[in-house]
């Protein structure tokens, strides 16, 4: 009996646990803390030294796992630990709700990280093609919330499953709530697909030049609800999916050539010979400049103060600056070449003939004309 003294007090008992299985509680619950916050400092040290390599970019990744992994966490696991041990018929379901809740926060959390590190290895694997980077920068906001919706969908679903909730209840109880706010938000909901068309079928991606109705500029960014545009003035243009889609729109960032088309008119006094020599002028003067193409030049016919000739080439660059910097040479060159050859050019002018009138009335003939 003297023997079994010392321990005597181990085996009182504490709202209904004996001091002892406190004591192994309490150990437990510090080696899951220490053990955890260990791991986490380790993780943590090794991604930092080797996540700067390209090769290592998983590194990277299970850093932020690592960075990401909440101690409130690692005290629920230890709660959990210690639950083994321990008998607590009041506190058993309230321990139980809030360890739930901590590892659905973070799961949350190690979802984000996966999430973006996703997106991110995509948007890398497409960074040296221009046209699939720009369209991979389009469907990035889009995909990144709707997979974060999924995200939280399912963790949601699985935390009240685990509390006793009868998740199939729950999902019929939404679909049939969810007919009610679909009428309600119908037109946000037509924005929200209209966005996912965007991104699927890309009529545009950001940094396209587009003209929709009367508007006009560079797209900024593709959201769920809106697109914003920059147009040309500076000011931003904020169109509704839905708007948007349901109007023609001009995509400039996709033409492969741009096709020109222009007119030059010179004057009546122009003998034949030298009328017929114009085409080939305006030709040489188009075909002697880099990235053109011509298609044709012609005498097109009488206007009402001029002698007019059409001609027609093709850009080989989309480029607008590019288009007007040759056009620009174009103009000059034919300048200098009708002053070479004598050749003036036509503007809007009229020549009136008067006839003279005998003092009986009768017209004698037309008086010399008058410009």
């Amino acid at each position: 009996m003297p023997q079994a003294e010392p321990t005597r007090w181990l085996d009182t008992v504490y709202y209904g646990n004996t001091v002892l299985a406190w004591l192994i509680a309490l150990g437990a619950v510090l080696a899951v803390l220490i053990a955890g916050s260990l791991v986490r400092r380790l993780i943590v040290g090794y991604a930092t030294r080797h996540g700067g390599e390209q090769r290592l970019a998983v590194a990277r990744f299970v850093h932020q796992l690592a960075r990401r992994l909440s101690m409130t966490v690692v005290l629920a696991l230890a709660i959990m630990v210690a639950m083994q041990v321990l008998v607590l018929p009041g506190w058993d379901r309230g321990l139980r709700l809030v360890i739930i809740i901590a590892l659905a926060w973070q799961f949350i959390r190690w979802g984000h990280a996966l999430v973006d590190f996703g997106l991110e290895r995509f948007a890398a694997l497409h960074a040296g093609d221009e046209q699939a980077g720009a369209a991979v920068a389009t469907s990035m906001g889009v995909l990144r919330a709707l997979l974060l919706v999924v995200l939280y969908a399912l963790v949601v679903l699985v935390a009240a499953q685990n509390m006793g909730v009868d998740v199939t209840a729950l999902v019929a109880g939404l679909g049939i709530g969810g007919v009610a706010v679909a009428l309600a938000v119908q037109n946000i909901l037509g924005d929200l697909f209209a966005s996912l068309s965007i991104v699927l079928d890309k009529p545009f991606v950001v940094g396209d030049f587009i003209v929709a109705g009367s508007q006009q500029g560079t797209v900024e960014k593709i959201g769920l609800k809106t697109t914003r545009v920059r147009s040309l003035s500076g000011e931003q243009l904020v169109f509704a999916n839905s708007d948007l889609l349901s109007s023609r729109i001009q995509n400039f960032k996709r033409m492969t050539e741009r096709r020109i088309q222009f007119g030059v008119g010179i004057t009546y006094q122009t003998p034949p010979d030298v009328v017929e020599r114009v085409p080939a002028m305006i030709r040489e003067a188009i075909a002697s400049r880099t990235g053109v193409r011509i298609d044709r030049c012609h005498f097109k016919g009488f206007g009402p103060s001029s002698l007019d000739f059409e001609a027609v080439y093709f850009m080989l660059s989309s480029d607008f600056n590019t288009y007007m910097d040759t056009q620009q040479v174009i103009n000059l060159a034919l300048m200098r070449e009708f002053a070479r050859h004598g050749i003036e050019f036509a503007y809007p002018s009229q020549t009136l003939y008067l006839a003279r009138v005998s003092t009986a009335g009768a017209p004698t003939g037309p008086a010399p004309s008058t410009p």
